[in-house]
């Protein structure tokens, strides 16, 4: 199995004293899960790629696949397929033919042009030339080319820019399978619904250094808050009976009749509206989205941040 490998990875640009776009990074994305890279505008993510894909060379530490520099692979597209830019096909070719250059020049039979198409919906499309493309078209396009070679990796940044739904759904269900035949991905996105759908692991980053190393569930639990939602038919003795026992709760139920309490398990509620009797409705834990927790990681670390109404 091939995993991507980064160790005290450093990359600084030019400038007295020299800024690091990356610093010292050390993290593996492990064959068999996808791996969400996230982080603010200006994190790392973008330089970190492109470290792995040997478009850039670090100021110092490594970044592997599969053991090996993405410069020493005789045939990259066998082992690592990426999608950095869909811009980047040539818009005079036709999708057919932009595929057909990367598998000659790969050594890949002509016969993986066509599957790819088929796979990734081009089919129809493919003697159009690119630049009549939409860009969820050219969003295919590069995962068609990033597929190409049956790759054990595959790096893709923002996979799911224009697609529409229903190309947002079929990313997400090609990536789970995937993943599940033993690859190693790494996707970098802003969509944290779409990430919760599909990443089984965080990779978080910073201001270039790593914020996060952690399964998704993990990720969401430390940056959550305990909280139950409830429903019941005596609010006014649940409320007194919460609040006797330490617990805080809202002041008045949301519109749909449900009280939210604080610091607390539905385990812990429901025992306690048992011993005492009180008809509940509905009992539920509420836990933080991965867009919640995140945004209390990486507040800190964001390069352009907004004003709230209290501070303009």
């Amino acid at each position: 199995m091939t995993s991507i490998d980064i160790t005290n990875l450093t990359k600084e640009y030019g400038g007295r004293p020299a800024a690091r776009a990356v610093d010292g990074l050390t993290f593996r994305v492990e064959p068999g899960r996808v791996t969400g890279f996230l982080g603010p505008n200006g994190a790392g993510k973008s330089t970190t790629m492109r470290l792995v894909l040997g478009l850039d060379r670090p100021t110092s530490g490594t970044a592997t696949i599969g053991g090996r520099p993405y410069a020493t692979l005789d045939e990259p597209l066998r082992t690592v397929g990426a999608l950095l830019d869909a811009q980047a096909a040539h818009p005079g070719r036709t999708g057919r033919d932009h595929l057909r250059f990367l598998a000659a020049s790969n050594g890949l039979p002509a016969r993986r042009v066509d599957e790819v198409l088929e796979e990734t919906g081009l089919a129809p499309a493919a003697r159009r030339r690119i630049r009549g493309y939409s860009l969820g078209m050219r969003q295919r396009l590069g995962i068609a080319a990033a597929l190409l070679g049956d790759p054990g990796v595959l790096m893709l940044d923002e996979p799911a820019n224009g697609l529409d739904p229903e190309g947002i759904v079929w990313i997400r269900e090609l990536l789970r399978r995937l993943a599940d035949e033993g690859r190693a991905i790494l996707v970098s996105s802003h969509l944290m619904n779409e990430t919760a759908a599909f990443a089984d692991h965080l990779v978080v980053l910073g201001r270039g250094r790593l914020l996060a190393d952690v399964p998704v569930r993990e990720f969401i639990d430390a940056h959550s808050h305990p909280r139950v939602r409830v429903r019941t038919g005596d609010p006014i003795r649940l409320r007194a009976t919460l609040l006797a026992r330490g617990w805080t709760v809202g002041e008045t139920a949301d519109r749909d009749g449900r009280w939210t309490v604080e610091g607390a398990s539905a385990e812990e509620i429901g025992a306690v509206t048992a011993r005492e009797g009180i008809p509940v409705f509905e009992l539920a834990d509420e836990r933080a989205s991965l867009e919640e927790a995140y945004l209390a990681l990486t507040s800190d670390a964001a390069e352009f941040t907004a004003l709230t109404p209290q501070e303009v």
